[in-house]
């Protein structure tokens, strides 16, 4: 009997649809199975997950990782589009399992994937499945354009401002208006004001916070934030939209041609000559060039301060001396003291060359003394081992709330069939189970893909040794550009003592670093340049992190 995978999935939108429910579509396939012979080895439902990527689907990705072992035969699924919504994804996936000899197979749309027509077919279906995605996605920003054409917001409001609903206006509407917050819209003219009458973009974030006043997210003013109010048209009676596309793939790269800006229908906080005086001072600002010195500095992003966690960034002194010379120092500093103030944290500066020099001696001396390493690599495999047991307990702990819940739902179900009963209360009842249900089998996937990862896997100490060997080996040979980049890529951190001085040194190696950058060096030709190295490292299957 053909040993078969059973793999379901829902969004969040489509859990209130008729026939897209996870238990109409498990029963539906259960009863495939039965009619075809086949024994289901296991079910993968992800639940409340997007389609578009296999981000945060654990599930799937669980799923992958026992194919590849050769754990069963044939993956089946309700509808192609439950396996992914992105013509790419689905095609890649569907031929990683052909390569694990795992047949694919719809009921919806069954057809023979491995043969040229069922192929050509897969590939339609996928594209079939992408363009009602995208046209759900095209239909909704449409509606979103034509409010803020209207002088309609879109999402969230800022700073100063709040939403009010004002309950239901039809069929799956709220009627809701915008409100000034008087407290807030004070903090917004004094931003205004002060930048105005000279104050620069750091000044007034240091005093905003010195004063205790928070972001509309709570958070401490940045140079960001601040930026970000005075260059924002809702503060004088506009509409902002559309500045960005697929936001979420391009961020910034991607700016729209057609931003749309009209009038609101809310209440200004800041008059028009306020506004048009801010907009001509930040005009200005805008040409001064923003690289405050030259220099090389390898550590940028990775080194945290000792007293608020934030990323140290570089840092220069300049003096002149007696005989007039120019005396330069260079440091990494704290860049919440450099964006926010004093008033949220101090400079806490280390010097450039050292905080350098300490990061490659530490990991030339952990290679060069093995006992320093065995203790490491000791250290990891207890921890791992402690992470497990509360994880496996966890997991305990839902599998008995989800028998409980199961047993709720039978009486239910025994009490619904008794004359009297109150329809009304029994299907709220069970909205509620079922909603409680879902979040435990979420996280249930989640705690068994981590499980089933690296988490439970021995680090062996010759495979550290011969990763960080490689490495050390690396950052010697290359250039400054290389050098940055592998530290980059290696390098999740560096922690500071409330003395300034480095205290640990997160490594982290995958695959993916693994295969590029630690392997064999690849060609001189490619796009991530040559790196000056010849022979293999130890083949990694998942992520390992180190601290020296």
């Amino acid at each position: 009997m053909k040993r078969a995978a059973i793999y379901v999935r829902v969004s969040t939108e489509e859990q209130a649809e008729h026939g897209y429910s996870i238990d109409a579509q498990l029963e539906t396939l259960r009863t495939y199975c039965r009619m075809y012979e086949m024994t289901v080895f296991k079910e993968y439902a992800d639940r409340g997950v997007s389609g578009k990527s296999i981000e945060k689907r654990f599930e799937l990705q669980q799923m992958i990782r026992d194919a590849k072992a050769g754990m069963f035969d044939l993956v089946l699924v309700w509808k192609i589009n439950r396996l992914a919504r992105n013509t790419i994804d689905l095609l890649q996936i569907v031929e990683e399992l052909r390569k694990y000899n795992v047949e694919f197979r719809s009921f919806s749309e069954n057809f023979d994937t491995s043969s040229p027509m069922g192929k050509f077919a897969l590939s339609m279906m996928g594209s079939v499945g992408e363009l009602e995605r995208n046209t759900i996605v095209e239909n909704v920003k449409m509606g979103l354009k034509h409010r803020a054409k209207t002088g309609k917001h879109n999402g969230k409001v800022p700073l100063g401002y709040t939403i009010l609903d004002l309950g239901s206006a039809g069929a799956h509407k709220r009627k809701t208006v915008i409100e000034v917050v008087p407290e807030e819209a004070a903090v917004v003219k004094r931003i205004f004001e002060m930048f105005s009458t000279g104050h620069g973009y750091r000044s007034i974030a240091n005093q905003l916070n010195h004063d205790g006043y928070k972001t509309k997210m709570n958070r401490p003013f940045s140079i960001c934030s601040v930026k970000d109010i005075l260059d924002n048209p809702f503060y004088v009676g506009q509409i902002r939209y559309n500045r960005y596309e697929n936001w979420s793939e391009k961020r910034r790269k991607g700016k729209s041609t057609e931003p749309i800006l009209a009038d609101g229908v809310h209440q200004a906080i800041i008059d028009e000559p306020l506004w048009e005086k801010v907009q001509l001072l930040r005009s200005k600002k805008g040409f001064a060039s923003t690289k405050r010195f030259d220099g090389k500095f390898l550590l940028t992003g990775l080194l945290r301060c000792p007293q608020c966690g934030a990323a140290m960034t570089a840092s220069v002194t300049k003096n002149t001396a007696k005989d007039g010379s120019k005396i330069i120092r260079t440091y990494y500093s704290c860049s919440s003291f450099r964006s926010k103030g004093r008033s949220i944290c101090s400079a806490n500066s280390i010097r450039k060359d050292d905080a350098e020099r300490f990061v490659t001696d530490r990991i030339r001396e952990v290679l060069v003394k093995p006992h320093i390493l065995r203790g490491i690599v000791a250290s990891i495999n207890i921890r791992k081992n402690n992470r497990i047991k509360p994880l496996q307990e966890e997991l305990g702990a839902i599998k008995t709330k989800l028998s409980q819940i199961e047993e709720k739902r039978k009486k239910y179900f025994e009490l619904y069939e008794l004359d009297g009963f109150d329809r009304e209360l029994f299907s709220e009842r069970l909205g509620e189970l079922d909603e409680e249900r879902d979040q435990l089998l979420a996280r249930m996937s989640e705690i068994e893909f981590d499980l089933n990862g690296d988490n439970s896997q021995i680090v062996p100490y010759e495979t550290v040794h011969s990763l960080i060997r490689r490495f050390e080996h690396l950052l010697q040979m290359s250039s400054f550009d290389q050098r940055k980049t592998l530290l980059h890529l290696i390098i999740q951190r560096i922690s500071l003592n409330d003395k300034r001085q480095i205290e640990n040194i997160e490594l982290a190696f995958h695959e993916t670093t693994e295969h590029h950058f630690l392997r064999a060096a690849p060609s001189a030709h490619a796009a991530e340049g040559a790196f000056p190295f010849d022979g293999k490292a130890p083949k990694l299957r998942h992520r390992l992190s180190i601290t020296i």
